[in-house]
């Protein structure tokens, strides 16, 4: 199914942690690795609250060489090809795992000039600060300042990130709390139920702002508003 900018637009107006519970809403609750990232994961590069973005993924080893260095040039064609600004989902795979960088701030000039918005990183990346000034968003386990021979493994494959599975076309709400996942079968659903959720939290916050708030209010709100 085809994402449209006006989706993406949408649902960057709200947060990864309200597109969750509108989620809810609508699929009822999922297996965690369907859901959001785990803890593993921070944003380290921010240029704007909320960023959303059509999956594109890919697997690299930064230490071993084992594969064609041209080759990273099949997973910019597939940021390239998208309609609509893309998350570049990035796994590293090496024999040495999580000890080289596999972002950098050269990889995220390429990746916003065909169309990335995001990076969500399951492994380093350095560079930070030429990453965001890239206008890059970034989120990824740690940072160091290097790698060894570096090589694209696979690409538009299905990953496991960060505890989170993610496919190809998946639809990626991500912010300071992480990375939340939508199908895009439900997208319309979910920005419905979004408005939903923050009114109801609306409605509960102004509550706990009155000066006559207690906790038997509180009782009597849930009694009344969660049966």
């Amino acid at each position: 199914m085809s994402i449209t900018a006006k989706q993406i637009t949408q649902l960057e107006s709200y947060d990864s942690a309200t597109v969750q519970n509108a989620a809810i809403l609508v699929q009822g609750f999922v297996d965690a690795a369907g859901d959001y990232t785990d803890p593993s994961i921070s944003r380290y590069a921010e240029t704007r609250r909320c960023v959303v973005g059509v999956a594109a993924t890919s697997t690299w080893t930064p230490i071993s060489a084992v594969a064609d260095p041209r080759a990273d040039a099949d997973f910019w064609e597939c940021i390239e090809a998208e309609a609509v600004p893309v998350i570049a989902v990035m796994k590293d795979v090496d024999s040495d795992r999580l000890r080289g960088a596999i972002l950098g701030d050269v990889m995220a000039n390429i990746m916003v000039a065909l169309g990335a918005c995001g990076a969500v990183v399951d492994g380093n990346a350095r560079d930070i600060p030429g990453i965001e000034d890239a206008g890059l968003a970034l989120w990824a386990r740690a940072r160091v300042p290097g790698h060894g021979p570096f090589s694209l493994i696979e690409h538009s494959i299905t990953l496991e990130v960060c505890g989170l599975q993610i496919t190809p076309g998946d639809v990626l709400v991500c912010d300071g709390d992480g990375i939340t996942r939508v199908s895009p079968e439900i997208v319309d659903d979910v920005v419905d139920a979004c408005a939903t959720v923050r009114e109801k939290e609306s409605r509960r916050v102004e509550l706990t702002r009155a000066p006559d708030f207690t906790a038997s209010v509180w009782r009597e709100f849930k009694k009344n508003n969660f049966s």
